[in-house]
């Protein structure tokens, strides 16, 4: 089994920092990527940054320039650098990684609890 644990949510003032952090553990042959998404109140979730296995990343339009994905792959720890936080930020973030199980060889995509990161004065 695979387990995806994410922390570093929090309150915020806007202009404000937060570093997420999503630590992968279990049976793990490989990961071929691992993102972040995020749930607003009342919309569908969306996908934030993503960061593939040979440190390629692509952003959504709106966090470009402010947000920063990067990997440790000794760790299988993927992180979410957030800055010149705004208030429209505010949702849940969910990580995702797409795992390559050693038993099967097969791709399986997993998700985060979620970890809330409120943007607010």
């Amino acid at each position: 089994q695979v387990q995806l644990v994410e922390s570093g949510g929090g309150l915020v003032q806007p202009g404000g920092s937060l570093r997420l952090s999503c630590a992968a553990s279990g049976s793990i042959g490989s990961i071929n990527s691992m993102g972040w998404y995020r749930q607003a109140p009342g919309k569908q979730r969306e996908l934030v940054a993503k960061i593939i296995s040979d440190s390629s990343t692509n952003y959504q339009d709106s966090v470009k320039g402010r947000f920063t994905i990067s990997r440790d792959n000794a760790k299988n720890t993927a992180y979410l650098q957030m800055n010149s936080l705004k208030p429209e930020d505010t949702a849940v973030y969910y990580c995702n990684a797409l795992i390559r199980l050693p038993a099967t060889m097969k791709l399986q995509g997993y998700w985060g609890q979620g970890t809330q990161v409120t943007v607010s004065s």
